[in-house]
């Protein structure tokens, strides 16, 4: 086997899946969806087939990375376009912990173990689920925590969850507040915004003021 054939189809190869994968676009490792979880094994598999055969031309092996960028390109486009694509891929949050309270439906139904939510409460220094307003497994895996405030008798704190999202009410999140699309939609026009589909994205924050940003494009 030429050595220096195997060399110069590594080089190459190195060239290809950095400029694949920088297209793919820059999340972290960790924030990686499914597709691109999946992707990106591929990818690495068929860096090493390719580097290896060198009986089989270049633009052969290089052709199947450039057909799993291009599916995984238009699935992100897509995805941006499409909430419920979007949900399907990605995945959605699930609260763990609401007000001190574990939810174990949740958990099984996440197939998500004790073990693994004491790990992350000691990760993030909390020492009890009594101390956890609410933790939020995210899709990425990671279990993000908001800390019950010192002054929580006094002010209620609120899950942060979005009420718009990409010009839609998110009517699912309206009903866990107890609050109706109707009511938003009166509390948005005193705001001077009447068009929801201009809105990319709103949240209430703890301080019951609107946190509003409209769509540039």
């Amino acid at each position: 086997m030429d050595i220096g054939t195997i060399a110069a189809r590594t080089i190459v190869i190195y060239f290809v899946i950095l400029l694949v994968l920088r297209m793919m676009g820059k999340r972290e490792i960790g924030q990686l969806s499914i597709v691109d979880f999946v992707v990106s094994i591929m990818i690495a598999e068929l860096a090493v087939v390719s580097i290896e055969n060198t009986t089989v031309p270049m633009v052969e092996q290089v052709l199947p990375m450039v057909v799993l960028l291009v599916i995984q390109v238009s699935l992100a486009y897509i995805s941006l376009k499409s909430e419920r694509l979007r949900k399907l891929i990605d995945g959605k949050p699930s609260l763990l912990i609401s007000r001190g309270e574990i939810d174990e439906k949740e958990m099984k139904k996440q197939r998500y173990n004790f073990d693994d939510l004491l790990t992350q409460l000691r990760q993030n220094d909390v020492q009890s689920p009594a101390d956890v307003e609410f933790a939020i497994l995210e899709p990425s895996g990671d279990l993000s925590i908001i800390k019950k405030k010192e002054n929580e008798e006094k002010k209620e704190v609120q899950l942060p969850l979005p009420l718009i999202l990409d010009g839609k009410v998110q009517q699912a999140h309206l009903e866990k507040m107890g609050k109706t699309p109707l009511w938003l939609r009166q509390e948005l026009r005193k705001l001077g915004y009447r068009d929801v589909k201009k809105i990319s994205y709103c949240i209430m924050t703890d301080n019951q003021t609107f946190y509003i940003d409209e769509k540039n494009f």
